[in-house]
C-alpha cells in the first residue's frame, strides 16, 4: 500500500473552486497548488480519518454544480483563441477533479488543457497539465492508454527541464501502474531522480514500493527515508509491511500514489 502523510483538503479544495470560477484572478493559486500537495490530498480522499472524510465530503457536495463547470467550459469553447483562460481554467477543473477523486471531471478538463496546448505548445505549466491529468485517469480508471499518452508529455515536459524531479517520478511511476508493469524502467526513472535529488521523499517512497513489488531489497532505500522524514507514515507501516509484495496501490500520489 502507497502511504502518504495528511494534510487539510476543505482550504485548497476551496482554492481550486475559486480559480475555476474566477480564474483570471486566481490563476498564480493554481500554480500554488502543487504535485505532492494533490497526492497528499488524494490519500486523505481515501484513505483519511472517517471523521475528517466525512466532514470534507459533507462540505464540498455543493461547491461546484454541473450547471457551473457547464457554464465555464462552454465559455472556453466560445473563446478558443484565448490561452490565459484554457489554461487558468484547465488547470483548475483538472485540479478540482483530483481534489474531489472524480475522473469525469479530470477528463472535462483535458480538451481545454489540449487547446491551450496548440495555442501555446512551450508553455510547460499545461504540458505537466495534461500529463497529470491523463496520469490520474490511467491510474483511477486503471487503464493503460492514458498512461501512455501521460508519458507523452511528461518526456516533453524533461525535454525541457531534465531536472524536475517531480515530473521524472510520475513519469516511472507509468511504468510502475502499467499493466503488466515494467518496474525496471520504473526503478531506472526514480534512480535518475533521487541522482538529481537524493532526499526527494515522494521518489524515496515511489522506490521503496516498486522494489518490493519486485521482490527485492528496499532496505537501504527505506534508511535514507528516514533520514528524510521518520515521521513519513510509510516508515511506520514498513515493518509490517517489509516482507510483503503488494499487487498494486489502493488508490496521486498515483496516485494513493507517491
Amino acid at each position: 500500500m502507497l502511504l502518504f502523510a495528511l494534510m487539510n483538503r476543505n482550504s485548497i479544495l476551496i482554492a481550486a473552486v475559486s480559480l475555476i470560477l474566477g480564474f483570471a484572478a486566481g490563476f498564480l493559486l493554481a500554480n500554488s497548488l502543487n504535485r505532492n500537495e494533490i497526492n497528499r490530498l488524494m490519500s486523505e480522499a481515501k484513505s483519511g480519518p472517517a471523521n475528517s472524510s466525512s466532514q470534507a465530503t459533507g462540505q464540498q457536495g455543493a461547491l461546484l454544480s454541473d450547471e457551473e463547470i457547464n457554464a465555464k467550459l462552454k465559455e472556453a469553447e466560445q473563446n478558443p483563441e484565448n490561452f490565459a483562460f484554457q489554461k487558468g481554467l484547465g488547470l483548475g477543473l483538472y485540479r478540482y477533479g483530483t481534489l474531489r477523486n472524480d475522473t469525469s471531471i479530470i477528463e472535462r478538463a483535458i480538451p481545454v488543457l489540449e487547446r491551450a496546448n496548440v495555442l501555446n505548445p512551450d508553455d510547460y505549466d499545461v504540458i505537466v497539465g495534461l500529463g497529470n491529468a491523463y496520469f490520474d485517469v490511467g491510474y483511477l480508471n486503471k487503464e493503460n492508454a492514458p498512461l501512455e499518452k501521460a508519458r507523452v508529455y511528461y518526456l516533453k515536459a524533461l525535454d525541457k527541464r531534465p531536472s524536475d524531479v517531480d515530473v521524472r517520478t510520475d513519469l516511472g511511476l507509468t511504468f510502475f501502474l502499467y499493466q503488466p508493469p515494467d518496474r525496471n524502467t520504473a526503478i531506472a526513472e526514480f534512480r535518475r531522480s533521487l541522482a538529481e535529488s537524493p532526499r526527494h521523499e515522494r521518489t524515496l517512497q515511489a522506490m521503496i514500493e516498486t522494489l518490493r513489488a519486485d521482490g527485492k531489497d528496499a532496505s537501504e532505500y527505506m534508511e535514507r527515508l528516514k533520514a528524510v522524514n521518520p515521521n513519513n507514515p510509510l516508515i511506520s507501516a514498513g515493518n509490517a509491511a517489509s516482507n510483503t509484495v503488494p499487487s498494486s496501490p489502493d488508490t496521486k500520489d498515483g496516485k494513493n500514489i507517491p
